[in-house]
């Protein structure tokens, strides 16, 4: 795996070096135990498709699929050729209200090439088991990785789904950055705010306002 030097330079913090052998220790113990998602070589795949430097989108959510041939590194996203899983659904169904796009793929990879880092709370999960990685240490990870897209960019859009995400807000600076929350996208929580939160014209028309280039959200 080949992190852009932006990110290595995060990576390689003494900190990071320590709290991520630290996971990985414990992530050890699991993999012996059980099947988890994403593969080890797709973990960090949102830090290798979107340079730091170049993130103008964060989609939060909390954490991967935990179906077989789903999860791949990118919160939302699916390999192509497996069905969408019902919160992808519900993305595209508001992005279609929002914006009239409309896609019918499900790898998400062209939204992280173009700046929008899709990030989950915690980066694996068991086999059938949502949110089995709570207490691995990836939130304390993703902390840092918010914070330090906080601290060292500006005018960045921090789109947030589910309570797992929002709770992440207070590491975000408001005043440098657009900041916006809803419920979860699963259909659990979909009828209770996120549907009609239009995320994707919102974070656009600030894109354009501090004259940068909109995301094109069409794959």
């Amino acid at each position: 795996m080949s992190f852009c030097e932006n990110w290595k330079n995060f990576f390689d913090d003494e900190a990071q070096v320590k709290q991520l052998s630290e996971i990985n220790e414990r992530l050890g113990a699991i993999y012996e135990q059980t099947t988890v998602f994403p593969p080890k070589d797709e973990i960090f795949n949102a830090f290798v498709l979107t340079p730091f430097n170049d993130i103008k989108v964060v989609i939060l959510g909390q954490d991967p699929y935990h179906g077989e041939n789903q999860a791949h590194g990118l919160a939302f996203s699916v390999k192509e050729g497996n069905p969408k899983p019902p919160s992808l659904v519900n993305i595209f169904k508001e992005l279609a209200s929002d914006l009239g796009v409309v896609n019918d793929k499900t790898d998400l990879s062209k939204w992280a090439h173009s700046g929008v880092l899709l990030l989950n709370t915690t980066l694996t999960v068991s086999k059938g088991e949502a949110n089995s990685h709570k207490s691995v240490g990836w939130e304390a990870f993703t902390d840092c990785v918010l914070k330090k897209i906080s601290d060292d960019r500006s005018d960045v859009v921090f789109i947030l789904w589910g309570s797992h995400a929002i709770k992440k807000a207070k590491f975000l600076d408001a005043k440098k950055h657009l900041i916006i929350t809803s419920p979860h996208p699963s259909p659990l929580s979909s009828y209770r705010g996120f549907f009609d939160s239009k995320p994707f014209s919102k974070a656009n028309e600030y894109l354009v306002k501090q004259g940068l280039i909109p995301i094109d959200w069409k794959l």
